[in-house]
């Protein structure tokens, strides 16, 4: 039987990876927008920030450890209290050629780099937490396949533990949760994990209430679960979350719209996930109750 959460915290996915610049002006693209976008959410009620980065003249995805460290620096003269979430699953993009000749890979699209290259950015900044990315799976209608193979993912889980950084789990598929069990199993992984099922990601678990019923199942009793959708059912999956004992992720990473015709910005995301979430009988966490409860310590 699941459990409502009687508690939740929100995370914030302020910018992301994907083409969405050119869809709406409220993605942020600096590092100084994607400070502030981080700052708006904190005020809204976000208790973490998701964070990528974007190269300033394209709004393409980027991995620059500079721009990380100009977010962050900007996020600590703000003096906003959040939890910092860096994502860490830049770097296994595989963009194969055409169907007929698939090798060599494409020059664009395709960003292959090793273990600790992937987490320079967090060896750099030390945030509380950053994201693992628990498996391979095809994104869009082309060739680009997100690489990240077991020894992979072992040989970077064992490199956040390292350092000291607690890893989100990303899993958007029954097997992902299965890889996270193995990686923790390894020692690689301590437990109780902290896991994200991210729901409605082509070609990845959809977002019907079954799947996500059985994904939330999966996940070993215990582990801090958070969960999310993409698109227009990420504000609906607030509710759905919060019924299954979950955690909280909404942004513009994810989804542009606040309604019909009407562009969002992060914070008003944020403040509908919170309402939702109040009006459920359930407490919005802050960021220092996420600390004590994830059993991590701000560095940055």
């Amino acid at each position: 039987m699941l459990t409502p959460s009687r508690e939740a915290f929100i995370t914030c996915a302020v910018t992301g990876a994907g083409d969405t610049v050119g869809r709406s002006d409220r993605v942020p693209v600096t590092p100084e927008a994607i400070a502030a976008a981080c700052v708006e959410a904190a005020e809204a009620g976000a208790a973490v920030a998701h964070v990528h980065v974007r190269d300033p003249a394209t709004g393409r995805a980027a991995r620059d450890v500079r721009l990380y460290e100009e977010v962050v620096q900007r996020l600590r003269d703000s003096g906003v209290d959040v939890v910092l979430n860096l994502t860490a699953g830049m770097g296994g993009d595989l963009t194969l050629g055409e169907p007929e000749r698939p090798l060599p890979p494409a020059e664009r699209g395709t960003d292959m780099a090793g273990a600790t290259e992937r987490l320079a950015h967090v060896a750099s900044i030390l945030p509380e937490i950053c994201t693992l990315d628990c498996g391979t799976m095809n994104f869009g209608e082309g060739d680009y396949v997100m690489v990240n193979t077991p020894s992979m993912l072992l040989a970077i889980a064992q490199g956040m533990q390292a350092l000291g950084v607690r890893p989100e789990i990303e899993a958007f598929d029954t097997g992902h949760i299965l890889l996270a069990k193995w990686l923790a199993a390894q020692g690689a992984v301590e437990e109780p994990a902290m896991i994200q099922l991210c729901m409605g990601i082509p070609w990845g678990a959809p977002d019907d209430l079954a799947t996500f019923l059985a994904m939330r199942q999966a996940v070993p009793e215990g582990w801090h679960a958070s969960a999310f959708s993409i698109g227009r059912n990420q504000l609906p999956y607030v509710g759905l979350a919060v019924a299954a004992g979950c955690h909280v992720r909404v942004g513009l990473e994810d989804n542009l719209w606040l309604g019909k015709g009407r562009l969002a910005s992060n914070g008003e995301l944020v403040a509908r996930a919170r309402q939702t979430i109040t009006g459920m009988g359930a407490r919005v966490m802050g960021p220092s109750e996420v600390r004590e409860r994830l059993g991590v310590t701000r560095r940055w």
